[in-house]
């Protein structure tokens, strides 16, 4: 009798050991892109590349490279709701931001404030609740965010769509960021060494590519991120000639348009320790493409 249930018992453990192994990974994987290499071409003058790396540690990487002369190209700069408040915008997730304003690509911008995260039911801001960029900020000419005491770089953009790090006479639109990381070719020096979930933007030395890139962080045996430096180095190695980082950890997100008309996340955002969840920002980077 003990030898007829042993029999039978041997299987039924075999089975769930099997299933584990082939379940964990697709529910730990869920709502997340695959962790393989990928590189298409998304439309004319936009590919996409996913990089994967297991050295020095797990590495999930994403990058738009778009050709600034492609046809039709417009940027927009997330508009202020309230341009004359101390608190000009309110917040919106990175596909919030694509789909409001019928744009094809979207990441996360400047970092802003108040913030807080204390847990699922106590954070700050919520989809709607006003908040302050950081830095300077303008879009189609409204400037509404100033720059501060303490300096963050900022990116210009004219209305025929240079780029460039230098302010000008006139703001058209601009959008800052965290840390410069790349000036002239070579990485920026900094004292940081800590690695997070990284959002950057950066262009080639003539003008004519944009590096839009997202790490995936925070997130064991998938991807945990990276330092400013490893950043520096992968827009270096990736064609820019001057970059510099926006906005990270949880904000870190890339969205596009995808087939069915929808916004379509391309990373794994981690907003709350919460894999595949968004967090709502302040302010937004976005290409739409004229027809």
């Amino acid at each position: 009798m003990k030898s007829r249930s042993r029999k039978v018992f041997l299987p039924v453990v075999l089975l769930f050991v099997i299933g584990l192994c082939v379940g964990a990974p697709i529910l730990y994987l869920h709502g997340r892109p695959a962790p393989i290499p990928v590189k298409q071409t998304l439309r004319d003058g936009v590919e996409y590349q996913r990089i994967v790396r297991v050295l020095p540690r797990p590495m999930v990487i994403h990058v738009l490279k778009v050709n600034m002369k492609a046809k039709g190209l417009k940027i927009v700069i997330t508009p202020p709701d309230n341009p004359t408040s101390d608190k000009p915008l309110n917040a919106r997730t990175t596909s919030q931001f694509l789909e409001e304003f019928d744009l094809d690509i979207a990441i996360n911008g400047d970092g802003f404030s108040p913030w807080w995260s204390r847990g699922p039911a106590d954070y700050y801001p919520h989809a709607g609740n006003p908040v302050t960029p950081r830095g300077e900020a303008a879009s189609r000419g409204t400037v509404y965010g100033r720059e501060p005491e303490e300096p963050f770089p900022t990116l210009y953009i004219s209305q025929k769509n240079t780029l460039s790090f230098d302010a000008p006479n006139r703001t058209y639109d601009a959008i800052s960021g965290e840390t410069r990381i790349v000036q002239g070719g070579s990485p920026v020096e900094v004292a940081n060494t800590e690695v997070h979930p990284r959002t950057a933007i950066g262009y080639s030395k003539n003008g004519k590519f944009l590096y839009l890139v997202v790490v995936d962080g925070r997130q064991p045996f998938y991807s945990q991120g990276m330092t400013l430096e490893e950043l520096a180095n992968l827009m270096i190695d990736l064609g820019a000639h001057d970059a510099m980082s926006l906005d990270g950890g949880g904000s870190s997100t890339m969205v596009i348009r995808g087939g069915d008309g929808n916004p379509r996340l391309l990373n794994s955002p981690i907003d709350l320790y919460i894999p595949g969840r968004e967090r709502a920002v302040a302010n937004h980077f976005g290409i739409y493409f004229k027809k």
